[in-house]
């Protein structure tokens, strides 16, 4: 199933977000209990089911044994946790992940972005989203080739 759809969100005085029951039905694994935050591009989280984490990794391992490569694999998985599922469908971040994602309030995003879903602090969305707007044309142009 393709992830898709934005949800703003409020995360609760333990910095615990909840997951739309559709996006988590649209992750394709039924009977969830605990999902995985990896450190994404642009100070985003990327949230991620096992099966769907298990190919990122594979992919990972495939990657040469650059120093670049040893870096970015250090803080990636240095920076992956494993979230439990509540039974509200909850989960909770951790300081370190409500800094990295620049989350200043309790104002976030989630984003269904095909394999994996986005977690944004609020502004930083908003910001990022009147940036790309007045390029979308050019950015749906090179995406799909259309010269």
């Amino acid at each position: 199933m393709v992830l898709s759809g934005t949800y703003e969100r409020t995360l609760d005085e333990k910095s615990r977000l909840v997951i739309p029951k559709r996006l988590l039905e649209d992750f394709g694994e039924p009977n969830l209990t605990h999902l995985f935050f990896t450190p994404g591009t642009e100070k985003s989280l990327w949230l991620y089911a096992p099966k769907g984490f298990e190919r990122v990794a594979r992919r990972v391992s495939r990657l040469p044994n650059t120093v670049q490569v040893r870096r970015y694999k250090r803080f990636f998985y240095a920076n992956t946790e494993r979230v439990e599922l509540d039974s509200q469908g909850r989960i909770r971040l951790t300081e370190r992940q409500v800094e990295f994602a620049g989350i200043t309030g309790r104002e976030a995003v989630l984003l269904g972005v095909h394999d994996h879903a986005e977690v944004w602090d609020a502004k930083a969305w908003s910001a990022c989203m009147d940036g790309q707007l007045a390029h979308f044309d050019e950015l749906a142009a090179q995406a799909f080739e259309l010269g």
